[in-house]
């Protein structure tokens, strides 16, 4: 037989000249003599869509990403031909696109390339699967940055990487080890002080090389789908995020309780076990609002069941464990054991719910109940199904929340640790292998999950947590870091995976504090607990199979570091509760890396363990043992020591000295923090008086106190309280002005106003342009007063 290779392999393909192009409202199609097409779409002046094809026409379009409730629209759309090009002009960039190769290429509004095509789109025919391999690289800059990609367990700064992009269960993981638990094929190119992004909606694995293999080449490619990728433009990085993030969804905000301290192992029980572990958190008066059960909750590890032996009455015990302020969080893992007597295997069964091979055969695989049939969540049908197994979970039992592990789907025991390639989809009607449905497996499973919950919970919020995330899956959920390791590499690495993941969209995320796998030194849990208090998702949990780690594992000096700093994010729920407001109403992240707090200052693009927690509080965890103290960067402005006020310049690396029981922690001159009495779990105590701690400042600085009823959807009718404060700081006056909407009424009817820093005497004080009685507002040492919650403008004149 003779073969023909240029036909057997024909290698890398490209567009050819550009013959045609048609404008559709905000749609430009181009088309080459080789049957490809590139659809352009502007959503937004910064906003612009590529979508190719190689073969002529386009495939019905379909995304799980891309949040269709939000609305978008441009200022400006215009198209000119020349000789050589088509140009496309919005009011914030130019896009270039060659007639000769369809390479693009976008500039801003001065002229200054901001991305640009090197060999552009090309494919190549992938026979074995059917379809393309998709491929895409664009020119690098010099100096160029990249910062993103949600969870990866490696530097801040991602030039210099290749990272793959396939979910995986990856136990106890190493550094810049690859694939992990989620894949947000998302980042952020920073170069000459301007800030794009590129978000490649593309669900099969996928492929990042940031100038790895090519010096100033930056590419990206997946092993089958379209090139379908979205440019943002910045050119803050501010800009760029908050862009993604409304194209991709944003959370409603979540039960105030779930901002709390979480406590989960593998596993705890009977409920004995589960009652001395809860009844210890009081007894030493540490904090907490959640108890999880592991998989040993359940009978034989069956979905949605009892251990009748462990937890023979569970809806007593979930409301004896309420009544002590504990909220019961349950896990549900996909894998549905194969049992003729289990009803909820019998109802898919039935109804044809599970995954099948290729050939007919349902998707078996052996996972905790053994061997086991796995819904398909891509089918709306068994979506809707998933979520009404909920209702004796939630609106009977009354737990609270629930935990969705091993959905990447992880599966034992086979090679990949997943599903086949063969095994066949739903995929909302675009019937598909799970080539392309195996990253977005895991959210659809939160999703369904989330309905379920927010069904049955209703009217109070639901509370869902993933391991396996794909873009857009933080309108549905929070997520854990997965399988992580105690060790010192590891509280490295947590500390860049939460802002990374902060920056990529879903920042409602923490890792396992003390690590999951293996058994921290008590130094090492403390130092993991102080940073873990300053992120989104709070929660100790480990595999128990190296022994205990709760924290009173550790003596008594942990203890009372543990208490301490649970104690001072319960203080900060306030301002933690409008971080979040903040993110579900902007896009904004609630963790801030140094570069996009300021990236101009060239400093701060290769840090790594500083961040800003909100907007006004600067954070820089102990990462080694033995340390009396570190090295760190502050950025531009002043800043106060949270422990000692000292106020330091910005802009500079300097020595910070801290004990055992603290790391270092700034607070941004002018700040008014807001700040809850202590309490036991959320909604403990009733208060009549909300602390705010004033940071003064020769200038301006705004602060934010957002508050509602931290449950419910009242808030969505109005029922919220958002303030503003503006500080004014003079030589010797300081301005406090109070803007308030919303109508909700707060429960406390004062502010314990602590003034910090003042650098002079105080001689008056006017509320609302009434001179008042020192003493009469409880000033003590010229330290604190309590005044009306509802003044408009407080005066302090210094002598």
């Amino acid at each position: 037989m003779i073969t023909n290779q240029e036909l057997e392999f024909k290698g890398d393909q490209f567009p050819s000249k550009i013959v045609s192009f048609e404008q559709d409202v905000d749609s430009i199609f181009f088309y080459t003599d080789n049957n490809v097409i590139l659809k352009t779409t502007i959503l937004r002046d910064s906003l612009i869509r590529f979508r190719y094809t190689t073969k002529g026409y386009f495939s019905n379009d379909f995304s799980y990403a891309i949040d269709k409730t939000q609305s978008h629209g441009y200022n400006q759309l215009e198209v000119i031909e020349d000789a050589d090009s088509y140009s496309i002009k919005t009011s914030k960039v130019t896009c270039i696109i060659t007639k000769n190769d369809l390479k693009v290429s976008i500039y801003d509004l001065d002229g200054f390339a901001i991305l640009e095509d090197e060999l552009g789109f090309h494919w190549e025919e992938c026979y074995e699967h059917g379809g393309n391999i998709v491929k895409m690289s664009k020119i690098s800059k010099d100096g160029e940055s990249f910062y993103g990609l949600g969870d990866k367990a490696t530097h801040l700064n991602l030039k210099g990487k290749r990272l793959e992009n396939w979910a995986t269960d990856q136990y106890a993981f190493q550094k810049d080890q690859e694939p992990l638990y989620k894949v947000v094929p998302f980042y952020i190119g920073l170069h000459h002080d301007k800030a794009y992004g590129v978000f490649f909606d593309n669900t099969f694995r996928t492929f990042f090389d940031f100038c790895h293999e090519r010096r100033n080449i930056t590419s990206f490619w997946a092993e089958g789908g379209e090139m379908n990728y979205y440019f943002f433009y910045g050119p803050k990085m501010s800009d760029v995020v908050k862009t993604y993030t409304h194209l991709t969804g944003k959370p409603e905000l979540p039960p105030m309780w779930s901002l709390g301290y979480h406590q989960c192992k593998w596993s705890y029980y009977p409920e004995s076990k589960v009652k001395e572990v809860t009844s210890k958190f009081r007894e030493l008066q540490i904090p907490c609002d959640a108890i999880y059960l592991d998989i040993d909750y359940m009978e034989g590890f069956r979905c949605f069941t009892w251990s009748k032996e462990y937890f023979p009455e569970p809806k007593r015990m979930v409301a004896e464990l309420a009544e002590d302020g504990f909220k019961t969080v349950v896990i549900i893992d996909p894998g549905i054991k194969i049992d003729k007597d289990y009803w909820v295997y019998q109802e898919a069964l039935k109804n044809d719910y599970f995954c099948k091979r290729a050939d007919g055969p349902f998707m078996k695989g052996k996972v905790w109940p053994g061997e086991c049939n796995f819904p398909d969540y891509t089918n709306p049908e068994v979506r809707e199904w998933w979520a009404g197994l909920f209702k004796e979970l939630i609106a009977e039992i009354g737990v609270k929340g629930v935990w969705n592990d091993m959905n990447e789907p992880a599966v034992m025991d086979v090679p990949g640790k997943t599903f086949p390639n063969d095994v066949r989809h739903n995929y909302d009607g675009n019937n598909c292998s799970h080539r392309k449905a195996h990253n977005i497996y895991g959210t659809q499973m939160a999703r369904a999950t989330y309905e379920g919950v927010k069904r049955f919970a209703y009217p109070k919020r639901p509370f869902i947590i993933t391991r396996s995330a794909y873009s857009g899956a933080q309108r549905y959920t929070s997520s854990w870091t997965g399988d992580n390791v105690a060790t010192w590499e590891h509280l490295w690495i947590a500390n860049i995976q939460m802002q990374r993941m902060s920056i990529s969209g879903m920042g409602f995320t923490g890792s396992d504090i003390g690590g999951f796998a293996e058994q921290p030194s008590g130094e090492l849990y403390a130092r993991w607990i102080q940073l873990g208090v300053f992120h989104p998702f709070c929660r100790t949990h480990s595999s128990g199979d190296h022994g205990e780690q709760e924290p009173w594992s550790f003596g008594d000096e942990v203890i009372d570091i543990t208490r301490k700093f649970v104690n001072l994010r319960y203080q900060l729920l306030p301002y933690l509760y409008t971080m979040f407001w903040q993110y579900v109403n902007e896009g904004t992240p609630m963790l801030k890396p140094l570069v996009y707090f300021d990236q101009e200052d060239f400093h701060t693009h290769y840090r790594t363990d500083e961040f800003i927690f909100g907007n006004q509080i600067l954070v820089c965890p102990i990462l080694e043992p033995n340390a009396q103290g570190r090295r760190m960067y502050l950025p531009k402005g002043n800043w106060y020591n949270y422990w000692t006020n000292e106020l330091v310049e910005g802009k500079k690396e300097l020595w910070v000295n801290t004990k055992f029981d603290e790391i270092p922690v700034f607070v941004k001159e002018g700040a008014i923090i807001p700040k809850y009495p202590v309490q036991q779990y959320v909604g403990e105590l009733q208060f009549e008086e909300l602390t705010l701690d004033v940071y003064y400042k020769l200038g301006k600085e705004k602060s934010l106190v957002y508050e509602d009823a931290n449950d419910g959807y009242d808030y969505n009718k109005g029922r919220f309280s958002l303030r503003t404060f503006t500080l004014t700081g003079k030589e010797k006056e300081l301005i406090i002005q109070q803007h308030k909407e919303g109508d909700f009424i707060t429960q406390y009817s004062k502010f314990k106003i602590n003034l910090n820093c003042l650098p002079f005497k105080i001689k008056k004080i006017e509320v609302d342009k009434e001179k008042l009685d020192l003493n009469t507002l409880q000033i003590k040492g010229e330290n604190y007063l309590i005044i009306d919650k509802d003044f408009t403008e407080l005066h302090i004149f210094g002598a």
